[in-house]
């Protein structure tokens, strides 16, 4: 019995050493759990040849700034920056050369979807996580025109995008999060329908918005309670050569909120400017404009519901009041 009692306190004593040994090795400290900036390269040379493979090695709401620095080359990859990323910041090291692309469209079918994988499945980039930058990249769609086609959808809030490409057709840029603040400096956004469009409140500074067909270029779905929805500011509207009629935008909901102030609008922006989508939304959307200049700025002729700023009112639509960056950590300053 003694002998018994023996053994077994020594397998005992063995099975505990050796789970403290695994449990010590599992829940060892990430390699990659640091500030330290990570390298991609679709050539090998960096730590890793896909985006998605750096972000799997990023901790959860990392209490850091943690830098995905992307080498030239084109990435076909469809990407989640899942909602419990942060602090994270993906920088191209050419906008032009490092490219993120996919190719799902709206019409797509599968056995699971026979009608469709719908406009919301066809992001190549999604940002669920709150506090993420984006430099110096591309983040493109190139699907055929055969439906909508996402190339960049968010979903969290103080998100970034600072000298980025945004390219694609129908539906380019989807800002989902309600309740959620984006701000674009010096990007490049293209595409033919509604391709800005959503609820979230969401600043352009100095950014080229350029239409590839006779359309729509936003459509804010903002909310009755939101007090902003997109704003553009200094920012420069180009359209293709064979581009003759477009709309600054159409409310895709009751309430949304758009204005272009100090922007640049080509001869090519319709006289009335603004189409109501549905006619009751006439009553609710809030439209404007303030001080944009061009061909295409000639106010006298646009619809009766869009306003014109004073500048009283426009002295009050700022960056910080826009995003109400007094009361939150929003850092616009990297």
């Amino acid at each position: 019995m003694a002998n018994i009692t023996f053994r077994h306190l020594a397998l005992t004593a063995l099975f505990i050493v050796l789970y403290t040994i695994g449990t010590n090795t599992a829940f060892a400290a990430n390699n990659y759990d640091n500030p330290d900036t990570l390298f991609v390269a679709r050539d090998g040379t960096g730590q890793f040849r896909t985006v998605d493979e750096a972000i799997e090695v990023c901790r959860a709401f990392m209490d850091y700034h943690k830098v995905i620095f992307v080498k030239r080359g084109t990435y076909k990859e469809k990407l989640i920056l899942p909602s419990w990323l942060q602090n994270i910041e993906i920088c191209g090291e050419d906008r032009d050369q490092t490219i993120i692309t996919y190719d799902d469209h709206a019409n797509i079918r599968t056995p699971e979807r026979p009608n469709g994988i719908g406009t919301f499945r066809t992001y190549t980039l999604k940002i669920e996580g709150n506090d993420i930058t984006l430099k110096n990249i591309t983040i493109e769609n190139n699907a055929a025109r055969l439906g909508q086609a996402v190339a960049l959808h968010t979903e969290g809030d103080c998100l970034k995008f600072i000298n980025c490409r945004f390219l694609g057709h129908q539906d380019t840029v989807y800002t989902g999060g309600t309740n959620t603040r984006l701000f674009f400096k010096d990007c490049y956004i293209e595409g033919t329908t509604d391709f800005i469009f959503g609820p979230s409140t969401a600043w352009f500074e100095h950014c080229t918005i350029h239409c590839k067909a006779n359309s729509y270029i936003t459509a804010a779905s903002t909310p009755k309670e939101i007090a902003y929805g997109y704003v553009f500011n200094d920012c420069t509207v180009t359209a293709a050569p064979d581009v003759e009629k477009v709309y600054l935008g159409r409310p895709w909901r009751d309430y949304g909120y758009t204005l272009f102030m100090h922007c640049s609008l080509p001869r090519q922006i319709r006289p009335e400017g603004w189409h109501f989508w549905q006619k009751e939304r006439e009553k609710t959307a809030r439209y404007m404009e303030y001080e944009n200049k061009g061909e295409g700025a000639d106010t006298s002729k646009r619809v009766v519901w869009s306003r014109q700023l004073t500048k009283k009112e426009a002295d009050k639509v700022t960056l910080q009041n826009v995003l109400n960056v007094q009361v939150t950590p929003f850092n616009l300053s990297k």
